[in-house]
């Protein structure tokens, strides 16, 4: 067995779903392959992001029996609202207020640089407005022009009847981006835009999202078990937007695995 499950066996955390703190591992049937999500902020968005994708995906995923648990830095409110706005299973989130899981599993903590007379939480934005801008967030940047000019290795991300709400912007059509390129695969703006509406979301909610903006820099990981504990995959984040070896489908892992 490999010793990360080994920390995963041992810790408990909050589960947003009834709020009882319990083993993240709670609930998972010992048969089956084990997906551990280890998320930044509930507000990030790398967090953001990669709970649509698992959502876009969760029928598949439910269907080959693969068990899911997502770990993200915040409080229950926060992890009620994550799931509210990302349709993430309540039951599948745990909290970790202080990311100390972050800290036993060696994940990066992110741009740590400390400008005197700043508190924590200063320092913390200073260094994530840094990362913003690739300092120390290796892909970063190259991440974000992909969202706007688009990727035709990627698939298609808003359908052709699906409105989508980005504030400060009007409605969008789905249909919309089929001027931009076509369809089938992911177009201009496309990804930029479902950005911009988890961007809206959580500045408008911010202090549920953040409750203490300590760990703003924080990164996560990604970790696959086989039914007996043994690590089949990991990933583990280098920067902001970088929670996956293949952006484009970040969930391509799993067919490596016949899920």
């Amino acid at each position: 067995m490999n010793n990360v499950y080994s920390i995963f066996q041992q810790t408990d955390r909050l589960r947003v779903s009834d709020g009882a703190i319990v083993p993240i591992l709670s609930g998972c049937n010992p048969a089956t392959r084990l997906l551990i999500i280890i998320c930044p902020q509930l507000g990030d968005f790398d967090s953001l992001e990669y709970a649509w994708w698992l959502q876009r995906e969760q029928k598949q995923i439910e269907s080959t029996g693969l068990t899911v648990r997502m770990v993200g830095i915040g409080d229950r409110s926060a992890g009620e609202k994550f799931c509210n706005f990302t349709g993430f299973p309540a039951e599948w989130l745990f909290i970790d207020e202080r990311a100390k899981l972050h800290s036993q599993l060696d994940l990066y903590p992110g741009l740590s640089l400390k400008l005197p007379n700043f508190s924590a939480a200063q320092n913390a934005w200073v260094n994530l407005i840094l990362m913003c801008a690739g300092i120390g967030s290796p892909g970063t940047l190259r991440e974000v022009f992909r969202g706007y000019k688009g990727d035709r290795s990627a698939p298609q991300l808003i359908q052709a009847g699906e409105i989508v709400h980005a504030k400060p912007l009007p409605p969008i059509e789905g249909a919309f981006f089929n001027v931009a390129g076509g369809s089938g695969f992911q177009r201009p703006f496309e990804l930029a835009t479902l950005r911009l509406r988890n961007m809206a979301e959580v500045l408008g909610n911010w202090n549920t999202y953040v409750p203490d903006p300590t760990y703003l820099t924080q990164r996560g990981g990604t970790f696959l078990f086989d039914a007996q504990g043994e690590l089949l995959y990991e990933h583990r984040d280098r920067g902001i937007l970088g929670f996956a070896d293949n952006m484009s489908q970040p969930l391509s892992f799993l067919s490596t695995y016949s899920l």
